[in-house]
C-alpha cells in the first residue's frame, strides 16, 4: 500500500450553510469565491455542501483532510473568526444553532463507524443575521469574506495543498488571529 505524502493527501474543502438564510450561508459563499479567484492543486477539491448533510457521507469518506467553513453561533461578537478541530465542533455543537451543524457532526461520526473519517478543521465566523429570508451577507461578515478565505488557504497549504491566484484577482489578507 502506498503512503500518503502531503502531496497526495486528498484534501476536501466543504461549504455548507443555506445561503437563503443571511450570514448562514457564508461556508457556501466562501468556496464559491475561492473556486472564482484560485486554482488549485490536483488533490483539492471545494464542494457546496449545502445543506445536505449525510449526503455528504461518500465525499466525506473519500477524503484523507476535511476542511468546513461554516458559519458558526458561539456568543462572539458577529465577523469573529474561529478554527476548531472537528472534535472541539463536536463538543461545542451542543444544541441545535443550525441543523445542518447536526448533520456533519452525525455524518463525521458515520466516516468514524466505517473506519474512513479524515482528518478535519472547521473554518467558522460568528454571523450577525440569520434571518430568513436573504441571500446577501451583512455588512460584517461581507466585509470579513476574505479573511475567511485567507483562512482557508491556510489550511489548505498546512495540509498538503497548493493554490494560484488567477490571474485579474486580487488576494486581501488580515493577519487578525482568529478565536
Amino acid at each position: 500500500m502506498k503512503a500518503l505524502t502531503m502531496a497526495n493527501k486528498r484534501i476536501l474543502v466543504l461549504g455548507v450553510g443555506n445561503i437563503l438564510l443571511r450570514d448562514e450561508g457564508v461556508g457556501v459563499k466562501a468556496v464559491v469565491k475561492l473556486q472564482s479567484e484560485y486554482d488549485f492543486s490536483n488533490n483539492v477539491e471545494l464542494m457546496d455542501g449545502g445543506t445536505l448533510g449525510l449526503s455528504l457521507l461518500e465525499p466525506i469518506c473519500q477524503a484523507d483532510h476535511l476542511i468546513v467553513v461554516d458559519a458558526v453561533k458561539y456568543g462572539h461578537p458577529p465577523g469573529t473568526l474561529y478554527r476548531f478541530t472537528a472534535e472541539d465542533f463536536e463538543r461545542r455543537v451542543r444544541y441545535k444553532n443550525s441543523l445542518h451543524q447536526l448533520d456533519l457532526v452525525e455524518t463525521l461520526a458515520y466516516a468514524e463507524l466505517l473506519e474512513k473519517r479524515p482528518s478535519a478543521v472547521v473554518v467558522g465566523i460568528e454571523p450577525e443575521d440569520m434571518s430568513p429570508w436573504g441571500m446577501e451577507l451583512t455588512e460584517i461578515v461581507e466585509a470579513r469574506l476574505s479573511d475567511v478565505c485567507s483562512k482557508v488557504l491556510e489550511e489548505i497549504a498546512a495540509a498538503g495543498g497548493t493554490f494560484t491566484l488567477r490571474n485579474g484577482a486580487q488576494r486581501e489578507h488580515s493577519s487578525e488571529r482568529i478565536a
